[in-house]
């Protein structure tokens, strides 16, 4: 006879806990894996009718026809100078079957005891704070699914083209350049490790070269040909020491990269982010559940960049000269 599984039923918030943070304390529970998320803020959002986005592009250049840089079909142009010549026709064929963008869901139940919502919720609102904390970390989640999704993370969407190594392991000014080159059409911000924006002011201020700051939602960044640096741990360091840093173009008008999110859910706390009351079972637990619809796209193949193979392990030994 095989013995059969069972799984624990989890638990909300415990009494002491709660107790605790009511009558010991002044302060908000803190957390440390929250971070200032600065991805979120720099994206332009789209609003996505019916869970799906579709993106359509110009379509790539068949046999026989002349075709741009990109492989689309070129378009055929004269320039007059006199005369009545006779006009070129032209059309722009599109793809026939575009890709579509289905929007990921994050989700979770956050439990609490109606016990201890009631009678320790005097300065500080548990039930408030239990969702607040959920709700930063699934933005957390969000932010690493943008970046690391395997179907639309940004990481993934880099066409080959647009992918360069560097040349001497961490990020110089050259690479940084490179990827300016790439992204040469209304370059938004460069998108890096902390530790990996560390090893670049290093190259460039052992060249003679460091990155001036400018300021973004109160706090100071380092730019690169006045493109600044922004950070994310999300972007995640190998065992090697290496990591990845991407250039963006953002916005639709732009032909850029967007977030796309669902608005108006039910239970609806801010724009496709909702919490809705899924009722108390019979222990006296009450229940709400948190859910975050979004995605991202990539609108054209330029409109991002990435650098790989960047050494965050490299540091200069300075010589001063003798006073």
């Amino acid at each position: 006879m095989s013995e059969r599984a069972t799984v624990s039923e989890p638990q909300s918030l415990s009494a002491k806990a709660a107790r605790n943070l009511a009558t010991a304390t002044v302060t908000v529970p803190q957390m440390t894996d929250i971070t200032p998320r600065w991805l979120h803020k720099l994206l332009p959002w789209v609003d996505v009718d019916g869970g799906v986005y579709r993106l359509n592009r110009v379509a790539k250049a068949v046999k026989g026809q002349e075709a741009n840089e990109f492989g689309e079909a070129k378009v055929n142009l004269l320039t007059v100078d006199g005369g009545e010549p006779e006009l070129p026709t032209t059309f722009e064929d599109y793809e026939l079957n575009p890709r579509e963008y289905h929007l990921s869901t994050i989700q979770t139940v956050v439990r609490t005891h109606t016990r201890v919502t009631d009678l320790y919720s005097n300065r500080i609102d548990q039930l408030r704070q239990q969702v607040r904390l959920t709700v930063e970390a699934v933005k957390e989640r969000e932010e690493w699914e943008i970046i690391n999704h395997a179907q639309f993370g940004l990481l993934k969407e880099v066409a080959p083209a647009q992918r360069i190594n560097t040349r001497k392991g961490t990020a110089t000014p050259d690479d940084l350049d490179e990827l300016l080159s790439l992204v040469w059409k209304k370059p938004a911000f460069f998108l890096a490790h902390p530790k990996a924006i560390a090893a670049f002011g290093r190259e460039a201020t052992r060249r003679g070269v460091p990155p001036p700051t400018v300021h973004l939602f109160g706090s100071p960044f380092i730019t690169w040909r006045g493109i600044p640096l922004i950070p994310s741990n999300k972007l995640e360091i190998d065992k090697a020491g290496n990591t990845s840093i991407l250039l963006l173009r953002v916005g639709e008008a732009q032909q850029g990269v967007v977030g796309l999110q669902k608005a108006g859910v039910t239970g609806e706390l801010e724009t496709g982010l909702s919490v809705r009351y899924m009722g108390t079972n019979e222990h006296g637990i009450a229940s709400h559940l948190v859910t975050r619809y979004f995605s991202a796209a990539v609108l054209t193949e330029d409109a991002i960049a990435r650098l790989d193979n960047v050494s965050i392990k490299f540091y200069h030994e300075y010589v001063y000269p003798k006073a």
